[in-house]
C-alpha cells in the first residue's frame, strides 16, 4: 500500500464535504499540475491519503482512501488531465499543522515541506506513522 496526501481550500471542497459524499466517494478533480497527475496514476484501490485542508487552516485533518483508479477529469477541456476518487475514512482527533510538521526533524524530507506547492504528493510510510501519532490517530 502506498500513501499520498491531498490538498484543497476547505473553501471549495472541505473535509466535512469529503466526509458527506459518503462510502462512494468523490472525484479529486481540477488538478492541473504534471507531477501531481503523475501521482494520481500511480495509485492503487486502497491506498491511503491524508486529507489536507491548505491555504487559512494548513493542517492535515482526516484520512481517506482511493476508492476509483484515475481516469479523465470531464473538467479538462483539452483532455490532458485525469483524476481518482477518494472517500473520506476517518477524521483526525487532533489536526497537524503544517508548523508541527515542519517542527519534526524526522518530517524534514516530505513534499509537504520541501515542496509546499504540490497539491497532490507522495508519503512515505515512516512520515504517515509519525502524522498519524501526531493527530491522535494509531498508524
Amino acid at each position: 500500500m502506498a500513501y499520498w496526501l491531498f490538498k484543497s481550500e476547505p473553501g471549495a471542497w472541505s473535509w466535512d464535504d469529503q466526509v458527506k459524499e459518503g462510502r462512494q466517494g468523490a472525484e479529486w478533480d481540477g488538478v492541473r499540475n504534471h507531477q501531481a497527475g503523475n501521482n494520481m496514476k500511480a495509485m492503487k484501490i486502497g491506498d491511503k491519503g491524508f486529507f489536507y485542508h491548505s491555504v487559512n487552516e494548513k493542517c492535515v485533518v482526516g484520512i481517506v482512501e482511493i476508492c476509483k483508479l484515475w481516469y479523465l477529469d470531464p473538467t479538462d477541456p483539452k483532455g490532458k488531465f485525469g483524476m481518482v476518487d477518494v472517500r473520506a475514512l476517518e477524521p483526525f482527533p487532533k489536526p497537524v499543522s503544517l508548523a508541527d510538521v515542519k517542527a519534526d526533524e524526522r518530517l524534514a524530507e516530505m513534499p509537504l515541506v520541501t515542496n509546499t506547492r504540490l497539491s497532490v504528493q507522495p508519503v512515505d510510510a515512516k512520515s504517515w506513522k509519525i502524522i498519524c501519532r501526531m493527530g491522535g490517530l494509531k498508524a
